[in-house]
């Protein structure tokens, strides 16, 4: 296998290691930053893509990003396209304290027709569908109502 020498600058490798050794990130991205730091070190392709356990083109993958981006471009994932979540996470905390709540006078439990038009009344929600609530609540551990 053919081994391309990859230097990165003392910047770059300041943040390598910094993403190596301390912060919340993805695995794969603490992955990636660890073949950079491979690379940089001269340690032969074979022995990374053993030890790492990530394949060949990942590996040609990542120095690639870096050589065309830095390490920002080689490290994170690029944002993809999408569509941006229509409620936030302040409005699902809403809709399953109203699921928690005391139920309408009258019922035993809520039900999502009942849930809907409640949180319908809340500021900001008002264009909720049942659908929408029935998502919401299944995302939490909480089930009231068998929802």
């Amino acid at each position: 296998m053919r081994q391309t020498q990859l230097r990165l600058t003392d910047l770059d490798r300041s943040s390598v290691e910094e993403i190596r050794s301390k912060g919340i990130h993805h695995s794969r991205e603490v992955n990636r930053a660890h073949a950079l730091s491979c690379l940089d070190r001269g340690i032969p392709e074979a022995q990374i893509l053993d030890v790492l356990g990530m394949g060949r083109t990942a590996l040609w993958r990542t120095r690639s990003a870096y050589l065309q981006g830095g390490v920002e471009h080689a490290i994170f994932d690029v944002a993809r396209a999408g569509r941006p979540a229509v409620y936030d996470t302040d409005a699902e905390a809403r809709v399953t304290a109203l699921a928690c709540s005391a139920p309408p006078k009258g019922r035993q439990r809520w039900t999502l027709v009942e849930l809907e038009r409640a949180a319908r009344q809340e500021v900001g929600l008002g264009a909720v569908s049942r659908e929408t609530v029935r998502r919401m609540l299944k995302k939490t551990t909480s089930s009231p109502g068998g929802v």
